[in-house]
């Protein structure tokens, strides 16, 4: 869907000299800060919010919840003409 993002981040355990370590929020910040550098000096935008301020999140524990969000993801994009934004 062109009106939303689905990423699952993989967490190895390891702090990368970070301390403490980083929290969800600070992953899923700098996540929206570098792609949206990124995609404002691609399109020659600078200033360009991307993203929204809120997002939601989701701990996948185990691979029954990680095969479910997956199929959800990829599915999804499928659901896109049932959306309330969707537009022909």
């Amino acid at each position: 869907m062109p009106n939303h993002i689905h990423v699952i981040f993989a967490l190895n355990g390891k702090t990368a000299g970070a301390s403490p370590r980083p929290t969800v929020m600070d992953i899923v910040c700098a996540y929206k800060s570098q792609t949206t550098r990124i995609c404002n000096k691609e399109d020659n935008i600078p200033g360009r919010k991307i993203f929204q301020t809120s997002f939601y999140d989701e701990i996948i524990r185990n691979q029954t919840a990680y095969d479910e969000i997956s199929k959800y993801i990829f599915e999804n994009p499928m659901k896109w003409d049932e959306d309330e934004l969707y537009t022909e």
